[in-house]
């Protein structure tokens, strides 16, 4: 039996028709909404709150010279015992706190570049929310002598406050994103993304000059000691869709 050949265009013709009708049987993707993120608005809103601090902080120093180190140090040690005793006699959890701070010892030199002696200095620190009584405390411990000053918040002001300063700047973000939207002819806004931060008040220092304090009654504060305020501040920030 002979077998007839087609042409090759008689074969290429339906194959181009059929490639063509899947082609059209695709579905074809979908274009994005332009709008999708052009009604994207980011704002930033924050509070702030005055707030009375409530964290005292004062550093005693005792400062000694001497010909050789370990009488330098042995010095020291006898002073800030002494007054550690004391101020540990007078603490109370939460009221008045009390911890050492720095003890350094270094060489001294005289006019010619030699090594004349020593001196050392130890701190010892007294923190907590009785003014009254770490101003008192801090009095009565002979020997050292007042050389800075700190006021602060206690973290359970600071927690106590920065709920309430939150609140606030989120109303205010809210309020914002309303505004923005209505101004723009939008009937309201969706959360896109949010972030909320707080910021507290940083220790505020008030140096002192160190100086031999006079023989003086035992109530007797070495310093006048009056607790201002603090600024705690909430940030919101973030973005929104308009709707």
């Amino acid at each position: 039996m002979t077998r007839r050949l087609l042409p090759r265009h008689a074969v290429a013709g339906p194959l181009l028709a059929l490639a063509a009708a899947l082609v059209q049987a695709q579905p074809r993707p979908q274009p994005q909404p332009e709008t999708a993120l052009v009604n994207v608005v980011h704002l930033q809103a924050a509070a702030s709150l005055d707030v009375p601090r409530d964290l005292l902080s004062i550093t005693l120093t005792a400062v000694r010279e001497g010909t050789e180190a370990a009488q330098v140090q042995a010095a020291l040690k006898q002073t800030l015992d002494a007054a550690l005793a004391e101020a540990r006699r007078l603490a109370r959890p939460g009221d008045m706190e009390v911890r050492t701070g720095n003890f350094s010892l270094y060489p001294r030199y005289g006019n010619q570049g030699r090594m004349s002696g020593w001196q050392g200095q130890a701190e010892l620190v007294l923190e907590g929310r009785d003014m009254n009584l770490i101003a008192q405390a801090a009095g009565r411990l002979s020997g050292m002598n007042v050389t800075q000053v700190a006021q602060g918040l206690s973290r359970e002001a600071l927690a106590r406050h920065e709920a309430e300063v939150t609140e606030r700047a989120i109303a205010n973000y809210r309020a914002k994103a309303t505004e923005i939207a209505r101004q723009f002819g939008f009937n309201g806004y969706v959360l896109r993304e949010v972030q909320v931060s707080t910021g507290e008040p940083p220790r505020l220092p008030v140096p002192v000059a160190m100086r031999a304090k006079a023989a003086a009654a035992e109530d007797a504060a070495p310093v006048p000691v009056e607790m201002g305020k603090g600024t705690i501040t909430a940030t919101v920030s973030g973005s929104v869709v308009l709707k």
